[in-house]
């Protein structure tokens, strides 16, 4: 068993080494960060999923204890005694007497096999705990990854916008030196322009926290602002239906360790319940007492057992009582909220791509097509300075709405797909 502890410890290790190579390799690199090379990152160096790794070797620990053939050790007794025996008229007659004793506790309830299947199910809830927390970290690292990615398009969408509004008011100061344009219309594509470089900035701060944000959960260098690349556009078909979901959330690892809980809570029950009875407790002995001419050789069998009269660990009984009552009703809430929680992310999510694709298909290309057309009946003269900064605000704003819409859609599918228990593989590399 010991053997075999320290073989999982040497593959964990070498499995880390890999992956903080991997780790540095990435960091080496100036190409953008990609979803799965952040995921392998944070698999080797989040320390959430870390810490959660480290509590491996108390419980392994724990499982190699009870699986010896008895819990209790042996134990070793031996004394030796110098006795001095006055004789009359020959002084003191000095007498070296030693004895040895071994003894042994034997429980005699069955609270070695019940210590041993609670130890089994602790380590087999610890590592459905793990597998939980890993998702969960990968999850929150996917979240992140996508918030950088939004603010990354979303700045670069601010930038080209910014763009035209800037060559518009260049137009505008121009037509005004040539006295085709008021004053009035010039100051308001300047102001234009101001409002639209002040998005940009807050954009461009908003990504700079953001990249922030996924350089600390990646464990990234304090200096280190990654960039990412991946793409915001929803799938065209879903890779699962809404049963299936419920089907792996009713499956999930913290439902699964929550159940081995529970049977390591039982176990633990069998375990006091039969603490109740005593130990027994054998031994054999053996002595030498006596006078050098009158030697006496002793050997014997010793048994000891405790009465239990007064106590009968009703205090043992009733915490394990306690803890089974209460792990059942976690198990019981855990598995209604998994349940609520799919359903209630998949009807978000599915309002979500109505609106993503009502924005993108059908009002932000009539809005493409209204600049498009403002644009050249300004230059023609045909239409105001005022609208065609509306023509353009509208397509800002609406492009932001369909950004955000189209990140908080991945977030939800996200959050579903953690909820849910779903593990995909991520795109890209």
């Amino acid at each position: 068993m010991h053997s075999n502890i320290h073989r999982g410890r040497v593959a964990r290790f070498i499995t880390t080494l890999i992956l903080a190579a991997a780790t540095s390799a990435v960091l080496a690199a100036e190409s953008p960060l990609t979803l799965a090379a952040a995921l392998q990152i944070a698999e080797a160096a989040n320390p959430q999923l870390r810490a959660a790794q480290a509590d491996l070797a108390a419980t392994e620990g724990q499982l190699a204890d009870t699986r010896g053939l008895l819990w209790n050790n042996p134990q070793l007794t031996a004394e030796q005694a110098r006795r001095k025996v006055p004789l009359p008229g020959q002084g003191d007659d000095t007498l070296r007497e030693w004895g040895a004793d071994l003894s042994q506790t034997l429980e005699i309830a069955g609270q070695h096999g019940y210590r041993r299947s609670a130890a089994e199910q602790d380590l087999a809830a610890l590592k459905e705990s793990i597998e939980e927390t890993r998702r969960r970290v990968l999850a929150e690292v996917e979240q992140k990854f996508v918030q950088v990615l939004g603010l990354q398009t979303r700045a670069t969408t601010e930038a080209e916008l910014v763009s035209l509004i800037r060559d518009a008011a260049g137009a505008a100061r121009k037509r005004f030196a040539a006295g085709e344009d008021t004053k009035l219309d010039s100051n308001l594509a300047e102001v234009e322009l101001g409002r639209a470089d002040n998005q940009l900035q807050a954009a461009r701060e908003q990504l700079i926290q953001a990249r922030a944000d996924l350089a600390a959960t990646l464990q990234l260098p304090a200096e280190a602002l990654p960039e990412v690349r991946g793409t915001l556009a929803p799938e065209v078909a879903t890779p699962y239906t809404l049963d299936e979901l419920l089907a792996a959330a009713a499956d999930r690892p913290r439902l699964r360790a929550l159940e081995y809980q529970e049977q390591a809570a039982r176990s633990r029950l069998g375990l006091e319940r039969a603490a109740a009875y005593p130990d027994v407790t054998v031994g054999v002995f053996t002595a030498r007492e006596g006078s050098s001419d009158a030697r006496e050789q002793i050997t014997g069998v010793s048994v000891s057992l405790p009465l239990p009269l007064f106590r009968r660990n009703a205090t043992g009984i009733g915490r394990a009582v306690t803890d089974v009552s209460k792990v059942q009703i976690e198990r019981e809430v855990a598995n209604r909220d998994a349940r609520a929680t799919v359903l209630a992310l998949w009807q978000k999510r599915e309002s979500l791509r109505g609106r993503v694709k009502q924005l993108d298909q059908v009002v932000l290309q009539r809005l493409n097509e209204n600049k498009r057309l403002s644009v050249a009946g300004y230059r023609a003269g045909e239409i105001s300075l005022t609208q065609l900064l509306l023509a353009t605000r509208q397509v800002l704003d609406t492009r932001r709405e369909v950004l955000e819409a189209m990140t908080d859609l991945a977030l939800v599918r996200i959050e579903l797909e953690q909820a849910a228990g779903w593990h995909r593989q991520p795109k890209g590399s």
